[in-house]
């Protein structure tokens, strides 16, 4: 026993009951009642009629087990360490007010600063030494790799 489909409302045709439409190209279209008939040939929606199949499906109508709305998965943050910086300190630099956080900020400035003129004024030193203890006959890395060295004019 081979059991239809309703073109257009979907139900069940059971053997014997129900019509034929062939349309011109050759498509079959089964009809369990002349109302469902009348109205596929009127091109009504079947999905805007509420007796038919498709229109219970569309509207979610007579679903037997209730399904549950899925639950969404909520995001856990979670604080992790970063290269350089353990999880407590990152904790005390955002638990840390504004103003203490500008005032480390300025004394970190300023003991960079005192390092760097520190650092400037070793070098100089340490200049001044090389030049005093007769550095100055030294040849210079350039003149050491075979540099053309300027020849200054002796008359005029």
């Amino acid at each position: 026993m081979k059991v239809e489909i309703d073109s257009f409302s979907g139900t069940k045709i059971y053997p014997g009951r129900g019509t034929l439409f062939v349309r011109g190209d050759s498509k079959v279209f089964r009809f369990q009642s002349s109302k469902s008939a009348s109205l596929f040939h009127q091109r009504k929606n079947p999905r805007r009629i509420s007796w038919t199949v498709l229109y219970r499906r569309a509207h979610k109508k007579g679903i037997s087990e209730e399904t549950s709305k899925r639950r969404t998965r909520k995001t856990v943050k979670h604080q992790r360490a970063i290269v350089g910086a353990s999880v407590e300190l990152i904790k005390e630099r955002r638990s840390q007010k504004p103003q203490d956080r500008k005032a480390a900020r300025e004394a970190k400035a300023e003991k960079d600063k005192e390092a760097k003129k520190a650092r400037k004024a070793a070098r100089k030193a340490a200049q001044a030494e090389a030049q005093a203890s007769g550095a100055a006959g030294k040849v210079s890395k350039m003149n050491q790799k075979g540099a053309f060295q300027k020849v200054h004019a002796t008359s005029r």
